[in-house]
């Protein structure tokens, strides 16, 4: 028997699948964001489970995380992303204490206490600024892949200074730069040390590690260095960082069912069974 974790995201949906133990994970996938999120959900869930050769019968519990997970009707129960994230992640880097999370439309910063459990956390989800959208407009802008901006940025002989931190007028702000000539090079580099500072300002001087980077930015070259010089410490990538919350939904499936059958009562459809979950 396995469980499943379904993470709706802003711009790509994730699945995971994880056996009994509630440890291994034993198949995953992902896909873009769009209109019939509901189906793509649904659709991405098989496609998972057919290249696993498990059948539907064979999942006992589906916990859906992310801002779309209200339209994942067919889970058994929802779980905000922050507590997915923290549980994901943990499975990965076991002491982690600081989660920065860098996705297409929204960031975040989660702190850990010594349990593993979040007692802080801070989101950016109503400006572009410090996210993989920001990233892609620059990259739009350099005519180039927003995975060329690493490479790219690695020549860069004086990195440019950005320093409006509203999407909107650092695009305007660019197009000046470009205008002046400065090279794509140190404008690839500027921008990513622009995403790495306003990390910086959600974490507001309070570092606490080892601190782990998940999200789909975090796949982009260059942006761990860059995140790594602007701290002043090492970030350590998750192992499958765009799946952490996915991965971490499933292995809260996995918990409630087996704190129920612990309790000899039912898993309810609400939240309150996850008290005392670690």
């Amino acid at each position: 028997m396995y469980y499943a974790g379904v993470d709706v995201g802003s711009r790509t949906i994730k699945v995971a699948v994880i056996d009994e133990t509630g440890r291994q994970g034993i198949a995953s996938g992902i896909c873009d964001q769009g209109v019939r999120q509901a189906a793509l959900a649904h659709n991405l869930f098989d496609q998972v489970l057919t290249r696993a050769k498990i059948s539907r019968q064979d999942i006992l519990r589906i916990v859906a995380t992310g801002y779309g997970r209200n339209a994942v009707e067919w889970a058994d129960t929802t779980v905000t992303e922050i507590t997915c994230q923290a549980y994901g992640v943990r499975q990965q880097v076991a002491d982690v204490r600081t989660i920065i999370d860098i996705g297409g439309q929204d960031s975040k910063v989660i702190r850990l206490d010594e349990r593993g459990i979040v007692y802080d956390f801070v989101m950016n989800d109503r400006c572009a600024a410090g996210t993989g959208r920001f990233l892609e407009i620059v990259a739009q802008r350099l005519e180039m892949g927003i995975n060329d901006l690493g490479g790219i940025a690695e020549t860069a002989v004086r990195p440019s200074i950005i320093s409006s931190m509203c999407a909107v007028f650092a695009e305007t702000e660019i197009v000046g730069l470009l205008a002046n000539e400065e090279s794509p090079a140190d404008l690839a580099a500027g921008v990513q040390r622009a995403v790495a500072k306003r990390m910086v300002s959600m974490l507001g001087g309070r570092i606490n590690g080892p601190v782990v980077f998940t999200g789909g930015v975090a796949l982009i070259p260059g942006m761990s260095r860059a995140l790594s010089d602007a701290l002043d410490r090492t970030i350590v990538i998750a192992d499958t960082p765009q799946t952490t919350a996915a991965l971490g939904a499933a292995m809260i499936a996995g918990a409630a069912t087996e704190r129920a059958e612990r309790s000899n009562r039912p898993v309810s459809a609400g939240a309150h069974y996850l008290e005392g979950i670690r």
